[in-house]
């Protein structure tokens, strides 16, 4: 499996009580088909995978391969604080049928480097699903440096790694491990351009929940080494960048799918977006609406 190109960090849609809207995930899985998107992540952070009992876990994966069929990878969200529930969640997602694990650094625990070495090489030794390591150090309290990932980087079943770092050294460093069996994507929707154009395979975005046909051209814009229409094209997402910061990540992106029928809101302890920034993101709707237009129009030239 090669993993390249945009893919989603998806949304968990729910009604205005609080269920899983299995309706509106259809929905949101079609959508992203339908605009090109080359990837697709079930229960990650951005699906408040936290949030998540069991049962509705098993739900989303299972419509999401079912829905999905092989035409794009399926990733799992199943990084745990621990590692014997990390693999006990790999497996699960792996006899759910999902391609393969995006498994986060163990939040909260603050591993060393040595434990995070031993943590990933236990996860891929149980084989129930090729992974793609995970760094987001402003979440999780630890930091998967270069030299631990180059040490997992030829492991068979480690498929890459998603960096959500900004710093272009990082990234630069990382780019070094790019090989048939092991991608680079970018994990930082404001800095992926730059780092898709430095070589990295893709990205696993967040704010393509409402531009996925954007962030499919800007990717096919960097593979081409279409430098300034790939700059171009950033300039333009910024300002939904920047509003997809504007809090904490899902809120201003569920704002937005909200306001597109996809879902009603969040779980507890997240809240809905602050009525204060409400002109913000009806802004960000339109925005994204023109822009989705744009690029599907140029996807289907």
């Amino acid at each position: 499996m090669r993993l390249s190109g945009s893919i989603t960090a998806l949304a968990t849609p729910f009604t205005a009580a609080g269920e899983l809207d299995l309706d509106a995930w259809r929905r949101l899985l079609q959508q992203q088909l339908d605009a090109g998107t080359e990837g697709l992540v079930v229960a990650g952070s951005t699906g408040e995978a936290a949030a998540l009992f069991a049962a509705e876990y098993d739900t989303l994966l299972r419509i999401a391969v079912e829905l999905v069929a092989g035409r794009v990878p399926v990733l799992a969200g199943t990084g745990q604080s621990s590692t014997a529930r990390t693999i006990e969640q790999t497996r699960r997602a792996g006899a759910l049928g999902a391609d393969a694990a995006l498994v986060v650094t163990p939040p909260y625990v603050r591993p060393t480097q040595a434990g995070l070495l031993a943590h990933y090489r236990a996860v891929a030794d149980d084989g129930a699903l090729p992974l793609v390591l995970y760094n987001v150090p402003v979440r999780t309290g630890c930091d998967l440096l270069p030299e631990t990932a180059a040490a997992l980087a030829p492991h068979p079943r480690i498929a890459g790694i998603k960096e959500a770092r900004a710093e272009p050294g990082r990234m630069q460093e990382l780019l070094s491990l790019r090989g048939e069996g092991f991608a680079v994507l970018s994990g930082d929707d404001p800095t992926a351009a730059r780092a898709l154009l430095a070589g990295a395979d893709g990205v696993i975005s967040v704010v393509s929940n409402i531009v996925p046909a954007a962030l499919r051209r800007l990717c096919a814009l960097a593979r081409d080494g279409d430098r300034d229409a790939a700059l171009a094209l950033d300039a333009r997402l910024r300002p939904i960048y920047d509003f997809a910061g504007i809090e904490p990540n899902p809120i201003p992106v569920k704002a937005v799918l909200s306001l597109a029928g996809i879902g009603r809101g969040l779980r507890l302890p997240l809240t809905a977006l602050d009525a204060a920034h409400a002109d913000a993101a009806a802004r960000t709707a339109v925005l994204a609406d023109e822009l989705e237009r744009a690029c599907r129009d140029t996807l289907a030239a």
